[in-house]
């Protein structure tokens, strides 16, 4: 708050599984938000929830076109990207766009409006890594025309973008780098490990495990995550100097895919079976991340025990196996979002 007026924010990619737990939060906050999202991924049923929700507003748009004239902002969070390999890999060329231009058009935007602008970047900047754990110093290494390069280059694009607008003076940026996240709205076929397994169990379907299961991964509950996303656009170190740097934002307990299934299993009490197929291309082999910076900077790291978020987890895709509810959807409004002053303290 600021003069007594209302923090404007706009989420772009609001509508995703991540996007819309952050609107969430915004709001709670005392936000009025506006959630931008071409519905690619994301799910109006995420938002459903949020249909008579006065500081709310809907805006249907890609953020590879020109964005909306009335579009305004005290704060930019870019989470507009398909972040499963199968998603972003069935239209390559729109997946690199969006990385690229759709972050350039929301960049401008925050220029214009004088905004704070985050970008959620990924651990897959750091491609299959050969380092270990991953600390944000580390170059990574990718593979530049495989099939993942689409989000894994698009992504580092993406970066390289945000700080040559800091450097030039023209926008004041955060730069996340989000770890394996997982939680209540993901989509049933992302092909993301935990939803794929957790969906497979419910269903008392053969558990796909891709290769021998021991690649790792480590998984932060999307509240956490949220939280981190949050406490890195509050930071307020760039002000007036450079920007804090990416930072590596997910849970450093790393755990291998079989040991994952291990604990679907006994919390659902599923007779599934495990079945393994071949590991897909360039498909990290660990991932772990260095969170030391996060600690630093933020006072920040993940609190959520695997179990409760598994849990958790397990119960939203029961729930969503049910009938549906019926209930208003979220439509887009035509008002446009005034502007005002910015207020991270």
């Amino acid at each position: 708050m600021k003069n007594g007026e209302t923090r404007h924010v706009l989420v772009a990619g609001g509508a995703g599984f991540l996007g819309s737990h952050l609107c969430d939060a915004l709001l709670a906050e005392g936000a009025h938000v506006v959630c931008l999202d071409n519905f690619g991924t994301g799910r109006r049923e995420n938002l459903r929830h949020l249909a008579r929700e006065p500081r709310f507003d809907l805006v249907e748009a890609d953020v590879i076109g020109p964005l909306p004239t009335r579009l305004r902002a005290d704060a930019v969070f870019n989470l507009a990207c398909a972040a499963s390999p199968p998603l972003y890999q069935a239209d390559p060329e729109h997946t690199m766009l969006t990385n690229v231009v759709g972050t350039r058009n929301l960049l401008r935007l925050a220029e214009a409006c004088g905004a704070r602008f985050l970008q959620a970047s990924t651990s897959e900047v750091y491609g299959d890594p050969e380092s270990h754990p991953q600390a944000e110093g580390y170059w990574g290494n990718v593979n530049p025309t495989g099939p993942r390069a689409c989000y894994d280059e698009g992504k580092r694009a993406a970066e390289a973008l945000c700080f040559d607008f800091a450097r030039a003076g023209r926008a004041e940026v955060r730069v996340a780098r989000i770890f394996n996240t997982y939680g209540p709205r993901m989509r049933a076929d992302d092909g993301r490990v935990v939803s794929n397994v957790v969906t497979q169990a419910l269903a008392g379907e053969d558990i796909t495990v891709y290769g021998d299961g021991c690649q790792t991964r480590s998984f932060c509950y999307a509240s956490d995550m949220v939280e981190g996303l949050m406490r890195l656009m509050a930071h307020e170190r760039a002000r007036g100097g450079p920007p804090p740097g990416p930072v590596n934002l997910g849970n450093p307990v790393e755990l291998s895919v079989a040991e994952l299934v291990e604990r679907v299993v006994a919390l659902t009490g599923t007779r599934s079976a495990v079945v393994n197929r071949p590991l897909p291309e360039d498909d990290p082999r660990r991932r772990r991340p260095d969170i030391s910076r996060a600690a630093a900077l933020l006072g920040w790291a993940p609190r959520t025990p695997l179990e409760t978020g598994l849990r958790a987890t397990i119960a939203w895709f029961a729930e969503e196996r049910r009938p549906e509810r019926a209930a208003p959807l979220p439509q887009p409004r035509q008002r446009e979002p005034r502007p005002v002053g910015m207020d991270f303290g």
